[in-house]
């Protein structure tokens, strides 16, 4: 079930904080998203890849708050849902991560890697539903030629590798 291998420790935010306390926060907490809540209600996750479609389209963000660039249609899951059918839903909606609610309040967060790495089988069913992107020679997501972990790739030697396997 997800509330098994869902985190119960995630970072949550007002969704009217600045967009730069934001990333100051992910990069000093180490993690990719930050649940966005009001007044215990889920109001929208903010993502790296929403961070970086901000700064695509307007290169200052100081005066920009989390609300403006978060992702606000979000899939969300039940901690007594099956862990397929999370994967499923991660593959079908595109989304690594997904809350894990009860009457709309955030319980945990369950992510992609956190299923990958207690049922490794289902990597086949989660690699389906995810293409690769290319940015130069920065592939924005994908799974590793090499370890075969999901991860953020990079272009090597005509190989996509995680930033880990490209030292």
């Amino acid at each position: 079930m997800v509330g098994d291998v869902m985190a119960r420790s995630f970072i949550s935010v007002r969704p009217d904080i600045s967009v730069l306390s934001a990333v100051d926060l992910m990069v000093k907490k180490r993690v990719g998203s930050l649940i966005l809540q009001d007044r215990g209600i889920l109001k929208g996750i903010l993502t790296e890849k929403d961070v970086m479609w901000a700064l695509s389209k307007k290169r200052d963000l100081k005066d920009v708050v989390v609300e403006d660039i978060c992702t606000r249609k979000i899939t969300t899951i039940r901690p007594s849902a099956d862990i397929h059918d999370a994967v499923r839903t991660m593959r079908r909606s595109k989304f690594r991560r997904l809350p894990v609610v009860i009457k709309k309040k955030v319980i945990g967060i369950l992510t992609l890697k956190d299923v990958l790495r207690i049922q490794p089988e289902l990597f086949e069913i989660a690699k389906e539903g995810y293409e690769r992107k290319e940015v130069g020679n920065v592939i924005k997501e994908g799974i590793c030629d090499k370890c075969e972990k999901f991860d953020l790739l990079y272009s090597v030697d005509d190989r996509l590798v995680c930033r880990d396997c490209r030292d």
